[in-house]
């Protein structure tokens, strides 16, 4: 049985996983930081977590998104 499903895709697009990746790498440092007390490093972790925000928003606005319901990006 086959049947056509509205579904944007989300997360199935290379903006994603890249923002995706650059926060979790960001969450574990800023963990591992915190744990032994690295202020600046936590910091830093907080600021690298933003910037895989951007990343993943600039990607999809470069065409690097999944398509949204109507099939454009």
């Amino acid at each position: 049985m086959s049947f056509e499903s509205a579904d944007p895709g989300h997360g199935h697009s290379t903006a994603a996983w890249t923002a995706v990746t650059i926060m979790l790498i960001a969450f574990g440092i800023g963990t591992v930081a915190f744990f032994f007390e690295v202020v600046w490093l936590v910091w830093a972790s907080a600021v690298l977590l933003l910037l895989g925000l951007v990343a993943g928003w600039i990607m999809a606005k470069a065409g690097y998104g999944a398509a949204s319901v109507d099939g454009s990006h």
